[in-house]
């Protein structure tokens, strides 16, 4: 699971020990937008001490590193820090082809041979040809494990107005979800800029968690738990699905195949959710 994606910026690693307290479920240093051009350099330097800081903090989460985008100057350098470091993601923004990834994709498979475990790709789906390509970049990116959509770079590219309610969005963010669910990987939902709004951050999370999103990224600390507590299923939730699941499975022992459940119709696509309701509640 990956409920939040924080990030806080590599040349401020008195920010990276902080990570512990926020909680989220995959913490990102990040040497892209929030590291200064003229400071690129010397926190890839010291990329490996950062990474060390942070764990030796008490870390509980992920800890990831987002590189510089694929056609930067920075981003070799950066890919070869990275997975030099103990880190359990590497952060690849603003994909649009599969090819952009390779080089990501050969330090995976012929990187580090001695290390027992390599670290997931996060792939950045965040221009127009990136959404027009998302399910290509989904599809055959070996070592994808999940995708984000940025919504404020896709304005950007699109020449579009943002609002409040983020319905321009709505048609890119529909398709970059529907293509990381149909690989198989982790859609992790917009960031919300309006740090002091936390209604339109549960909104917007909420709003998220019904596409199918199953995380969001978090640019403040104060929203790491709103996210947490909107792609988290409820006590209710986790309730209602436990018995949801038991009965159907009495009906169908007893071969009957649809049910009516507490008023409701019920077979296989009800079950489907129920038990996904089950599993993000960590019981099998």
């Amino acid at each position: 699971m990956i409920r939040s994606l924080f990030f806080a910026p590599a040349n401020r690693p008195d920010l990276v020990v902080k990570f512990p307290r926020f909680s989220a479920d995959c913490n990102v240093i990040d040497l892209e937008d929030g590291t200064p051009d003229a400071e690129k350099a010397s926190a890839r330097a010291a990329l490996a001490e950062t990474v060390k800081s942070a764990r030796e903090a008490g870390l509980q989460g992920m800890l990831a590193v987002r590189v510089n985008v694929p056609d930067s100057p920075h981003y070799l350098a950066d890919l070869e820090a990275a997975f030099a470091c103990d880190i359990d993601a590497v952060v690849i923004p603003k994909l649009e082809t599969p090819a952009q990834a390779q080089a990501a994709v050969h330090w995976l498979e012929h990187g580090s041979q001695s290390a027992e475990r390599k670290p997931m790709l996060i792939g950045g789906i965040e221009s127009v040809r990136g959404v027009l390509n998302a399910v290509d970049i989904c599809d055959n990116t070996p070592g994808l494990g999940a995708v984000y959509f940025g919504a404020e770079d896709f304005a950007a590219d699109i020449g579009g107005r943002r609002t409040r309610e983020g319905d321009e969005v709505a048609t890119a963010r529909g398709w970059v979800v529907m293509a990381a669910r149909a690989a198989g990987l982790i859609a992790l939902d917009q960031a919300v800029l309006d740090i002091r709004d936390d209604a339109l951050f549960t909104q917007d999370a909420s709003r998220g968690c019904d596409m199918g999103y199953q995380g969001k990224i978090c640019v403040a600390p104060a929203q790491v738990a709103l996210a947490n507590a909107a792609f988290s299923p409820t006590p209710e939730e986790v309730e209602y699905a436990r018995r949801l699941v038991a009965t159907y499975e009495e009906a169908t022992a007893r071969g009957i195949g649809t049910i009516d459940f507490e008023g409701k119709m019920v077979d296989g696509p009800l079950l489907k959710r129920s038990q996904a309701v089950l599993a993000a509640a960590g019981e099998a």
